[in-house]
């Protein structure tokens, strides 16, 4: 169910740096990532990050550009965030998103959303960036290379993203955003003439340790400040993660060797050689007291202490007061948006039930429309069913009537041609039984003659048998 609380919404824009190759891009085109440039000395962002999982990413919010970041997504944190200085937060509120681009560059979604609202329709969610899981039960916290804090409306919105945050301890979070908070606020912006030609990156250096085996820990956390002004300057602060209390200036040169090889953070080095030293000692010397836990101010007279002890006096007498409004600001909110919320739900009921009966209206009479040209499609090809099955009918009867027909006129047909033809037949055979006849008396009398002649022969031979046994032989001389 959709709810009254605001959604935080961001477009990612992502592009190849002009002038170098430098990481692969999600999503957008260079025209897109462009328009972050803004927050770069000269438009010019910083180079060697040349890494094929270094992706770009210009985060976007309520269509307007409000900080550029640089995410690893082997390491799946940012390797660093560009932003500016606005002015501080009054209030924060925190609405953690994810980009889903980064794991899926091929989905139609375009804009950071909540992690929740795309579960299972974004494919290898979590493969390249963290996710809210990664950090639960692990002891670290989603810490914010760009502070909330140094940002105020929809700037301070737009830092809530997991591609802006890195493991930290909740002391280490707390630690790292004051003293940022603190150095940005009382070290670099009042000794920088032009405040809107004040940028900032804050990095992390990625180390063997993982969260849950995914995401890097840091071993190193810095800021790097270039005031792109008349009387410029640079500078470079580091703390280590070993040691939270820790915060070392340097300068941005020196910086960028503890980075990648060939890494440079700012055009020209942001004028660094040519820097004034006495504005150098005097934010060294203000960063120095802010290490110390020491209050940063820019003048030590009485009436300057005396002022601010009335303002402190003033603000402890009014905090009440104020905070008795904020708590009736908030009631009143909350109650405008619960008789909204109401409302929304009534119509939407309502509005639901029509369209429902609409709906299921629109179906009945799409099936009755259906029915019906179905029944009228079939009558002609009924119709001619029919008609064929009478013509094929006809034609089987006629033939039933020829067959028969035919049947009743062969029978004296046959007859006829059979006693037609009796006489030649027998005609015709009187010749072949006088041949026979002719025959059999000739073979009779053969047969008399041949036996007779047998006969005789063979009284003949017994005659001559019984001469030679019984009389004796003579010799010649008798």
């Amino acid at each position: 169910e959709w709810t009254m609380k605001t959604s935080v919404v961001f477009l990612l824009c992502i592009s190849v740096f002009p002038g170098f190759s430098q990481g692969r891009v999600v999503g957008g085109d260079e025209t897109g990532f462009a328009e972050c440039n803004v927050f770069f000395p000269g438009h010019v962002p910083p180079e060697g990050f040349v890494e094929p999982f270094h992706v770009k990413i210009c985060q976007r919010y309520d269509k307007e550009p409000r900080f550029a970041t640089l995410y690893s997504t082997k390491d799946k944190i940012p390797l660093y965030s560009a932003f500016k200085y606005t002015k501080p937060a009054q209030n924060e509120e925190e609405s953690w998103l994810v980009e889903p681009q980064i794991d899926d560059p091929q989905n139609d979604l375009h804009e950071m959303v909540p992690e929740a609202d795309i579960v299972g329709t974004v494919s290898s969610l979590g493969a390249n960036q963290a996710l809210t899981s990664d950090y639960v039960g692990s002891g670290y916290e989603r810490g914010l290379l760009n502070p909330s804090s140094l940002n105020e409306g929809g700037f301070q919105m737009a830092t809530y993203t997991l591609t802006n945050a890195v493991p930290m301890s909740p002391s280490l979070s707390k630690s790292w955003h004051e003293d940022i908070r603190r150095v940005v606020e009382q070290a670099l912006v009042p000794h920088c003439s032009r405040k809107d030609h004040l940028y900032l990156l804050a990095g992390a250096i990625p180390s063997s340790v993982r969260v849950k085996g995914k995401v890097s820990v840091p071993e190193t956390l810095w800021l790097a400040a270039c005031c792109d002004a008349a009387e410029g300057w640079s500078l470079g602060l580091v703390k280590k993660i070993n040691d939270e209390n820790s915060l070392a200036d340097l300068t941005v040169g020196q910086l960028e060797k503890q980075l990648l090889a060939g890494v440079h953070l700012f055009k020209g080095n942001c004028g660094e050689d040519n820097q004034s030293q006495e504005k150098t000692e005097t934010i060294l010397q203000a960063v120095s007291q802010i290490r110390s836990g020491e209050q940063v101010g820019t003048s030590d007279n009485q009436e300057a202490k005396d002022s601010g002890l009335v303002r402190k006096v003033a603000g402890i007498i009014a905090t009440p007061f104020i905070k008795l409004l904020e708590l009736l600001i908030y009631v009143f909110v909350e109650l405008v948006k619960f008789v909204f919320y109401f409302l929304w739900l009534v119509v939407k009921r309502v509005s639901g039930t029509i369209l429902d009966g609409v709906y299921s209206l629109w179906n009945g009479l799409v099936s009755y429309l259906k029915a019906i040209s179905m029944v009228l499609i079939r009558i002609p090809y009924d119709v001619g069913r029919v008609i064929i099955n009478i013509c094929l009918g006809f034609l089987q009867i006629v033939q039933d009537v020829v067959s028969l027909t035919y049947r009743i006129l062969r029978i004296p047909v046959g007859f006829v041609l059979h006693l037609a033809a009796f006489p030649y037949h027998s005609i015709c055979a009187i010749p072949a039984v006088l041949k026979d006849m002719a025959s059999g008396i000739g073979g009779t009398f053969s047969l008399v003659v041949d036996a007779t002649a047998a006969l005789l022969h063979g009284f003949y031979y017994l005659a001559g048998h019984v001469v030679k046994r019984f009389i004796p032989k003579v010799s010649s001389d008798d």
